[in-house]
């Protein structure tokens, strides 16, 4: 997979794919049925975290928003080394050859992995090199130790004594002081000392506490003059104050990353205790990457390669910045100027109908949101009247990922406190919130709640929500499904869907997905949805053969599709069969995507797009013509927790979600599909050769923007009594 091309030109794919059809299609030079009919998994995420890269690249992106992105980019990157990269790493040293489906081997992904990472970190430079100019010009300024005035030495001085020396701890280096633990992300000083006295040198280490803010603001300037110093030129500047009677005869940065993934004891008696193990076990994995300031002393490099230990291919010489993720640290709110224009998300016409009602709301007619354009307080504000409501009998809930002080939990414990039956399914196995997890789920049970972790082998990915509630003579089931996490914090980012209903056909789905986590009863006779591991791939599959049929039959045939990513080789090789049949397939890939378009004889009817913006694209959709094309009231419409990955179709507990009222149909087909493909101003177009082709902008042309058509127009089903009589033109403002 190639870097990405921000260039454009005449002959770009074009990106509006309403309006537009698939270039025409090139031969291969392969075999179409080997596996290089796919791209490689951890190529296609490198490219994607270009892409994230060239955000902060992008003109038209205000300057912090900019520096957000390249943390983002940064982060990311840890990430990959810390999980994919590190199992990658324990395969090849196996002597595992077992080649992924593109035909590679762990070893030769890992040489292809090294080269694209060390140049997408020279990007990262390059765009923070960048974006310091601009910042500097604005009036956010990063001081050199040389640049320090003798006056703001003086708040300086106060400020390390204070803040800073009572937590670091200098370590001498030598035979009776062993090298220090470095945990994963941690950041040093290695320094070469002298003592003073009689010239005996002296190596250390300073390990830097992460609770220590990285940039450090002066005093004075006023609101448009911001001036920092870097925490480590702070230290030092007051080595003297660590070790007295040395002076510096050499140092240098470096920061470790760490293998993060976790292997769990299939049958661990006590599944929390067990994770709780594992994560200390994470701050001690072995180092999968080290990157150190470029030109630090040879003796140095030398001890710290040795003892911690690293090889030579596994260390980044930096000439610049080390630990890029802590820019977001300076992506200052006080500076509106140089941020998006602020956004609040909307409240639904809907829910203003009745009086903020959400059971009535929900009562009315099935509503879909689309986060963030309008608010997830819908979603907590459903848990909170069912916590107070004295008609609600029960509650069951999945959680994922949530934020640190979740007003979801908050709900349950206040449910469950109130005599309610509450019961939490919480996920452990959630990658890097494992342990926000297990405080949650200390909590609830601690007020009362039933809190079950699913199962050891599968992770439970599904979005599911459902209160319980006595009308009349009858139990009726309120019924939230979602397509991203319950947690308040992300869902201002990410966007995502929200299908609140009381359709009785899904409240029995749920109901039966729940007893499944519970006490591993296998459902049966599921109405609206399907559920991975079970029944969620076979539905596709069926759905895309169903799709070929028609048009092999001479009927209209088209697929659109939203995801985070596809690399599952199974419907990959069912998309291809459809193209193959004359079906047209559209699909908005944000990250991965291992499938291989516009190939005659294989692809010659599929494109993809990718979307990268001011959101994080989340929500997975998908729509099949079902004999009529697309958009068609006849279509068969989805909404999913699921991307198309094998981890989702076989290893976790996922929903399909059949959207069956025609007004959250429209919705999702004719106002979200529809902006999403005929996206140009966020649209990167990816060629047959792995390359992605952002869209030409030239200034002054407009370019549709999905964000910010959604930003501008609220969704079908929640404009109350407005209603779907006409779905919005897809255009917005321009600036």
């Amino acid at each position: 997979m190639s870097n990405t091309d921000a260039s454009g030109s005449p002959g770009d794919p074009a990106a509006d794919f309403l309006k537009s059809g698939p270039l025409p299609a090139i031969a291969a030079d392969f075999d179409i049925t080997g596996p290089q009919r796919f791209f490689n998994r951890e190529l296609s995420w490198l490219a994607f975290n270009w892409r994230v890269l060239d955000e902060a690249r992008n003109p038209r992106v205000p300057v912090l928003e900019r520096l957000r992105f390249l943390s983002i980019s940064s982060a990311n990157l840890d990430e990959f080394y810390s999980v994919r990269v590190a199992g990658l790493r324990e395969l090849a040293r196996a002597g595992n050859t077992t080649p992924s489906i593109d035909g590679l081997t762990p070893a030769e992904q890992l040489r292809l992995i090294d080269a694209g990472a060390r140049s997408l970190m020279d990007g990262q430079q390059i765009a923070y090199r960048e974006i310091l100019a601009l910042m500097d010009a604005a009036g956010i300024r990063i001081l050199s130790r040389d640049g320090i005035a003798a006056g703001d030495r003086t708040f300086l001085e106060g400020y390390f004594l204070e803040q800073v020396f009572p937590v670091l701890s200098p370590l001498a280096i030598d035979p009776a002081h062993p090298f220090p633990f470095i945990p994963n992300a941690g950041f040093a000083l290695a320094l070469q000392l002298e003592r003073v006295a009689d010239g005996r040198p002296l190596q250390a280490l300073l390990p830097v506490p992460p609770q220590v803010q990285r940039f450090v603001a002066l005093p004075g300037g006023g609101p448009m003059l911001q001036r920092f110093v870097l925490l480590e030129d702070l230290v030092l500047l007051h080595l003297d104050r660590l070790f007295p009677g040395y002076r510096t005869r050499g140092h240098c940065a470096f920061r470790v990353l760490r293998d993060s993934d976790i292997e769990i004891e299939d049958e661990a008696e006590d599944l929390v205790r067990e994770f709780e193990t594992a994560l200390k076990r994470r701050r001690r994995g072995q180092v999968v990457r080290m990157k150190m300031t470029a030109g630090a002393p040879v003796a140095l490099r030398a001890v710290i390669m040795e003892e911690l230990p690293v090889g030579p291919d596994e260390v980044i010489e930096v000439d610049g910045f080390i630990g890029m993720a802590d820019l977001a640290g300076l992506v200052l709110e006080n500076r509106p100027d140089l941020l998006w224009p602020p956004f609040t998300p909307r409240v639904p016409e809907r829910v203003r109908d009745h009086g903020g009602d959400m059971f009535a709301a929900i009562r009315h007619k099935d509503m879909l949101l689309h986060h963030p354009y309008e608010t997830f307080d819908m979603v907590v504000r459903l848990l909170r009247q069912a916590a107070g409501d004295g008609d609600v009998v029960a509650i069951r809930q999945t959680l994922y990922r949530t934020s640190r002080n979740s007003p979801i939990v908050d709900a349950l414990c206040e449910a469950a406190e109130s005599g309610k039956s509450v019961t939490a399914l919480v996920e452990l196995k959630a990658r890097f919130d494992e342990a926000a997890n297990i405080r949650q789920s200390r909590r609830l049970e601690r007020a009362g709640a039933h809190v079950v972790y699913g199962f050891t082998q599968l992770k439970t990915h599904a979005k599911l929500s459902m209160v319980v509630r006595r009308e009349g003579e009858r139990l009726v089931t309120y019924t939230h499904l979602g397509t991203g996490n319950y947690n308040p914090d992300t869902a201002l980012v990410y966007t995502d869907l929200s299908l609140f209903t009381c359709d009785p056909a899904l409240g029995r789905d749920v109901t039966k997905v729940f007893n499944y986590e519970g006490g591993y009863a296998t459902p049966e006779g599921l109405e609206n949805l399907a559920i991975s591991p079970l029944t969620l791939k076979a539905r596709l599959l069926a759905l895309i053969a169903a799709e070929a049929d028609h048009a092999r039959a001479g009927r209209p045939a088209a697929i659109w599709a939203k995801m985070n990513a596809i690399i599952d080789e199974d419907l990959i090789d069912a998309l291809y069969a459809a193209s193959g049949a004359g079906v047209r397939i559209d699909l908005v890939v944000r990250g991965i995507c291992g499938l291989r378009p516009g190939i005659r004889g294989m692809s010659e009817n599929i494109r993809v797009k990718s979307i990268v913006g001011r959101f994080l694209e989340h929500a997975r959709i998908v729509c099949f013509g079902a004999g009529h094309g697309l958009p068609s009231r006849h279509a068969l419409v989805f909404l999913s927790s699921a991307d198309w990955m094998g981890r989702n179709m076989h290893r976790r507990v996922e929903t399909l979600i059949a959207a069956t009222n025609p007004t959250v149909r429209a919705q999702i087909m004719n106002q979200i599909m529809a902006a999403n493909l005929a996206d140009v101003a966020q649209s990167w177009v990816l060629a047959p050769d792995g390359t992605y082709t952002r869209a030409p902008q030239p200034e002054g042309v407009f370019a549709f923007s999905c964000h910010r058509f959604f930003m501008e127009n609220p969704s079908l089903s929640g404009r109350g009594s407005a209603g779907a009589a006409d779905v919005p033109q897809l255009t917005h403002s321009q600036d």
